[in-house]
């Protein structure tokens, strides 16, 4: 089992622990507040579920019927999250309009505020090794779970911020206020979550920095050639699609402009993991003289 695949397992084992224990602060405070924020939990749950089915069948080979391979299937995950993400944040948005038509009482207990900070901290962790090894191994469907974990982190910090602030001033309003403020704030993660994954699934460039890299490449790995041009990229999860054409001499033979294609190939496979490159000769006459000059 791959590295990405044990800790997309691993997630689902941390949500349900996350989720028992942000239920049982709740359950012993009563708060609508802690209950927004264990609800939220649910997702994390689901999410991770989700994402790790996508990091399985991604991972799966080329067939017949996906020759460029089943690494969309993050992407898809992805958006599939930040659906999640947003109906639970207008679940958590109804319950706070509800309890702040009709506040409920909210119990102060140091157990159950303790509760829901282990929770957080142990969120925070384990969306640190999300997004480390998401990033390092190019999955969207990990970076997706670790950046909705921070953003549960960060709402619970607020939640117990507030439910302290209730028991401070006595105001039960604040209690349902808050909720409807961390409704907000997971409403706007889920939005941020869709959008950038359905930018992978129409097929955008890679960022203007790796595709300057990629041309670097290119540039200083392809002595013989004359230039390259219309280089375009995208993202398939893990995977990035780079493709080109290459004009060179003539007079060159097939055999020598073989040879450079090569070594253009396993120059940008070097310098950035995971790519694959398709690559069009040209004869000379075909140069634009716009694109990237061979040195």
């Amino acid at each position: 089992m791959s590295l990405r695949l044990r800790v997309a397992l691993a997630s689902i084992l941390v949500g349900l622990i996350v989720l028992g224990l942000k239920f049982l602060a709740y359950w012993w405070t009563g708060s609508v507040a802690l209950y927004s924020d264990a609800l939220e939990s649910v997702v994390n749950v689901a999410s991770a579920i989700a994402a790790f089915l996508a990091v399985w069948f991604a991972a799966k080979p080329a067939d017949s019927n996906h020759p460029y391979g089943h690494h969309k299937a993050e992407y898809m995950a992805a958006v599939l999250v930040g659906v999640m993400i947003v109906l639970a944040a207008l679940s958590i948005a109804r319950e706070a309009w509800l309890a702040y038509q009709d506040p409920p009482p909210v119990a102060f207990t140091p157990e159950g505020l303790s509760m829901n900070a282990l929770a957080s901290v142990i969120n925070g962790a384990w969306a640190f090794v999300l997004i480390r090894v998401g990033r390092s191994h190019r999955s969207m469907a990990l970076v997706a779970d670790g950046k909705h974990l921070t953003t549960d982190v960060v709402s619970s910090l607020a939640v117990l911020f507030g439910v302290l602030l209730v028991f401070a001033t006595g105001i039960q309003a604040l209690d349902s206020l808050l909720a409807g403020l961390v409704a907000l704030n997971i409403l706007w993660s889920g939005w941020g979550l869709m959008k950038e994954s359905l930018g992978g699934l129409m097929d955008e460039a890679v960022a203007p920095a790796l595709q300057d890299r990629i041309r670097d490449v290119i540039s200083s790995a392809g002595d013989g050639a004359i230039e390259a041009h219309d280089l375009r990229t995208r993202s398939a999860g893990h995977v990035i699609f780079v493709d080109f054409h290459l004009v060179v001499p003539a007079d060159m033979t097939v055999e020598r402009a073989h040879e450079i294609c090569d070594r253009i190939e396993e120059a940008i496979s070097a310098d950035v993991p995971g790519a694959r490159s398709t690559i069009h000769v040209e004869p000379e006459h075909k140069a634009k003289h716009t694109g990237i000059v061979v040195i």
